[in-house]
């Protein structure tokens, strides 16, 4: 990864309606990324993320702040620009009425590219619609409109991809061959990748750093390994063999959040306290007979901010 930034957003904001009164959907968010890295752009439901996507798209212009790719600002050379960059999105609609390739053919229309027609019998062929390729996006599944979307993004070889929720409803196999396509484009073109998921564990797979926006505000920019190291609660899950309850009885007295999981309970403990709650578990006469540990992940760091989010 070399470490030439190629998007660079700074202070910027987007407020709508009157000066008093009005809503700040993204307040003052900086950050960039560089040649070659994956950041994931998370946060809640409503957290600006869609508000701060149309803005590095120049679909909304912002009420502050700047957008720059390859060193240059998006208001003053959007179409040199644009030309560089892509977008896939699951709530985005393509014309229904048009086969999917009549709508890559469409799409190949708008960027200044080199035989176009063998461009798109690799994008086919690439991201396996062969199948459905004559078929109207309206005849096609949610996870088959994604797969399009997401195909119509490389159509132009960029450099810079912003991806919404690339893989949503899509079936496990072909969700897991496009992660490692994505991957290994990622790899052979040096591009750069913009990641917008609820999927946390595909975000801690895929991406290098993660942004996370929060009341429109950049609340973290770090690692996703980082971040889950933030949160102290790891999961104890032990199969109790004899004494459930009294299992139950003791999570509550303790005040520990717990789960129960037919013969299973599954603990909140900080990792710290591990030890000394198995060994109060067994002082207690409980016996178990298998345990799993799961230390804090990314969607822990989530739901965490999402839980806080009104305090």
């Amino acid at each position: 990864m070399k470490n030439t930034i190629m998007l660079e957003v700074k202070n910027l904001t987007k407020r709508f309606g009157p000066l008093v009164g009005g809503f700040t959907a993204v307040d003052d968010v900086s950050f960039a990324m560089r040649e070659g890295e994956i950041v994931g752009l998370l946060g809640p439901n409503g957290a600006g993320k869609t508000t701060t996507i149309q803005m590095l798209l120049g679909v909304l212009e912002p009420t502050s702040g700047t957008v720059s790719y390859f060193g240059k600002t998006l208001k003053e050379h959007r179409e040199e620009i644009l030309e560089k960059v892509n977008f896939s999105s699951t709530y985005t609609n393509l014309p229904w009425r048009l086969t999917v390739r009549e709508n890559l053919t469409w799409i190949a229309q708008l960027y200044k590219m080199k035989n176009r027609k063998q461009r798109i019998n690799e994008i086919i062929e690439t991201f396996k619609l062969q199948d459905i390729e004559k078929k109207s996006i309206a005849q096609l599944s949610a996870g088959q409109k994604t797969r399009v979307n997401l195909a119509k993004s490389f159509i132009n070889y960029p450099k810079i991809l912003l991806l919404d929720e690339p893989t949503a409803s899509m079936d496990p196999d072909i969700a897991a061959y496009l992660r490692e396509l994505i991957l290994e484009r990622r790899k052979e073109h040096n591009m750069s990748i913009i990641w917008t998921s609820h999927n946390m564990a595909e975000v801690e797979e895929m991406c290098d750093r993660v942004v996370f926006i929060n009341k429109g505000k950049v609340i973290a920019d770090d690692t996703p390994e980082k971040l889950a190291k933030t949160i102290e609660n790891a999961h104890v899950e032990l199969m109790i063999r004899d004494g459930l309850q009294r299992a139950i009885a003791f999570a509550k007295e303790k005040g520990l959040t717990y789960q129960i999981d037919r013969r299973s309970i599954i603990v909140d403990v900080k990792e710290r306290q591990i030890a000394p709650f198995l060994r109060e578990i067994m002082e207690k006469g409980i016996r178990y007979d298998e345990i799993s540990i799961e230390k804090p992940t990314l969607e822990d760091y989530f739901l965490e901010v999402a839980n806080n989010e009104g305090t």
